[in-house]
């Protein structure tokens, strides 16, 4: 379905919840999720959120759409160019609040789900002289795909090493181009933001005659933290998340969450988020991070912005407590 479709369509529907009108949960209804790139996470559980959602209300029709990633994902919330989206949670506090990539322009969102855990992946592999974060100094580096989460992440983490952008040659790949890049020896390393296992990630671990290596940033949590909000923790990736990754990695974590313009009506943010968790066993088959998607992380502390009141009925439905 491209644009014009979709606007006729929505003019048809007489103004699906982009302006909050109150429409039954089975009104015909064409709309889109912004994931992320086709080598990540977003972009294939977003198209299993969009299958479920289609197949499961009648009348619905959902479409999951290739994107950079969280920044651009909020910047299509604010412009309504799709109606849900995947988004880290530093990149929606950022979007409400009006700060960084959205100075002047906050976005008005509210959240249906936590979802999983975005894991901040500093991937380089065995020669490239990268055995810290600081040892990307004069490295070859991609800061992730332009307007990504995963992007700001990078800067940010660059700037709290004390580093510029003109230290590294910087380039701007997504996690397939820059497998594809290491592969071809163009590439030392490179940051991205996701729920292990990332396709990318695996692809390159598998490559014969390379050895992957995942750099710890865990101890930049309070810092950052003090410096951006309270949206960061520390984990790790487990050991055997990737092929020949024999120890677990302490890392900073991320937690995603699935938004939709504050404006939806309840009804259909209570039937989004009925109908995802009624069928999570399809979400988990798709992709093992959606794991993560359960009662107990559904609390405000997991998510920068506030519960969408459509979730909140569904989820005091289900005796589950958002605080």
């Amino acid at each position: 379905m491209n644009r014009r479709q979709f606007l006729a369509a929505g003019t048809a529907a007489g103004a699906f919840g982009l302006v909050g009108g109150a429409l039954p949960a089975a009104a015909q209804a064409q709309f889109s999720i912004a994931t992320g790139t086709t080598g990540a996470v977003y972009y294939p559980l977003g198209g299993a959120m969009a299958n479920i959602l289609s197949k499961k209300v009648p009348g619905w029709a959902v479409t999951a759409e290739a994107t950079a990633g969280s920044v651009a994902n909020m910047h299509m919330i604010r412009d309504g160019k799709a109606q849900m989206a995947l988004t880290q949670c530093d990149t929606a506090y950022d979007a409400i609040k009006g700060l960084d990539k959205f100075v002047g322009k906050p976005v008005e969102s509210r959240t249906l789900a936590v979802v999983y855990p975005n894991l901040v992946h500093f991937v380089t592999m065995e020669g490239t002289g990268i055995n810290k974060l600081s040892d990307i100094k004069g490295k070859r580096i991609s800061t992730s795909a332009p307007v990504s989460g995963s992007e700001v992440m990078a800067l940010r983490i660059i700037d709290e090493l004390g580093l510029k952008l003109s230290d590294i040659k910087r380039e701007r790949l997504s996690p397939a181009e820059s497998t594809n890049a290491m592969k071809d020896g163009k590439l030392d390393g490179y940051f991205f933001n996701g729920g292990p296992p990332v396709a990318a990630i695996t692809d390159l671990a598998a490559t014969q005659g390379i050895k992957i290596k995942l750099i710890s940033t865990a101890d930049l949590v309070p810092a950052l933290n003090k410096k951006y909000g309270p949206v960061f923790a520390a984990s790790e990736i487990p050991a055997k998340a990737y092929p020949n990754q024999d120890a677990a990695v302490p890392v900073i974590a991320i937690w995603n969450i699935l938004v939709v313009p504050a404006s939806m009506s309840d009804d259909q943010a209570y039937t989004i988020t009925k109908t995802l968790w009624e069928n999570h066993a399809d979400l988990v088959a798709t992709h093992k991070a959606s794991t993560d998607m359960t009662a107990e992380n559904q609390k405000a502390a997991n998510s920068s912005v506030p519960f969408h009141p459509g979730a909140m009925k569904f989820f005091a439905e289900k005796g589950i407590k958002l605080s």
